[in-house]
């Protein structure tokens, strides 16, 4: 409670000394030019596996730790072989997904608490650009207090852990499929660009309205399986 007291001290600290800045965040720029590189199908291949992970996550969700952890020990490794060797081999990277991707199996639920405490992260920095509040002091408070929060809680109830990140984790990939989608047919891809930066609260606002969709349906789903986690 202490650390939750801290946190929220900090956000007020931010919001009375930061500049409110009405600029979008430079990871949406980011964002942009990878929805931007998505054909159709596989913008439909993201919205479809996204649909199941967020609807069905409850049932294949240690397959999901482990492709997750698998990816994290791709990045770790990618990095270090950067850092350490300075070449462009893949082997360091094969060989930390390899390697984190099996250690995920004994440390399951661990890793699923894990998980759900960025969940909570990615979650309070959604709502908080949701909010209107552009500031990057204010962005990284909000995740804090999330990552506090949800980590306290996945580590106190596995299920809720299993609901956050598996929701969350099938929302952004929809958002994405769906971005491009509207990026590519809707509309001109400027016309979208513009309305997509003159609105930031849009892309919160589609990853955190299906996550609040596959949080209340997998919650029902699991009710009616009692021993799902021990399948």
């Amino acid at each position: 409670m202490d650390t939750l007291t801290g946190l929220l001290q900090t956000v007020l600290v931010a919001a009375t000394q930061s500049d409110q800045s009405t600029q979008p965040p430079a990871t949406f720029e980011l964002l942009w030019q990878h929805v931007t590189t998505l054909d159709l199908v596989e913008a439909l291949t993201f919205i479809s596996f996204g649909a199941v992970w967020l609807f069905y996550g409850w049932r294949i969700f240690k397959i999901l730790v482990t492709i997750c952890f698998g990816m994290l020990g791709l990045v770790v490794g990618i990095w270090a072989n950067q850092q350490l060797i300075d070449g462009n081999s893949f082997w360091l990277g094969l060989i930390c997904a390899m390697f984190f991707a099996i250690l995920s199996v004994p440390f399951m639920r661990w890793g699923v608490s894990a998980l759900g405490a960025i969940s909570g992260a990615i979650l309070a920095a959604g709502a908080t650009l949701a909010l209107g509040l552009y500031d990057q002091k204010l962005i990284l408070a909000g995740s804090l207090i999330g990552l506090v929060a949800g980590g306290m809680i996945s580590f106190i109830i596995f299920k809720i852990a299993v609901i956050m990140f598996t929701s969350l984790g099938g929302s952004v990939l929809v958002a994405v499929g769906a971005l491009a989608v509207m990026c590519h047919h809707l509309m001109s891809q400027d016309q979208f660009r513009t309305f997509v930066f003159q609105n930031p609260w849009f892309i919160p606002t589609i990853v955190l309205v299906p996550m609040a969709i596959g949080v209340f349906l997998q919650n029902k789903f699991i009710k009616a399986a009692p021993d799902w986690h021990e399948e």
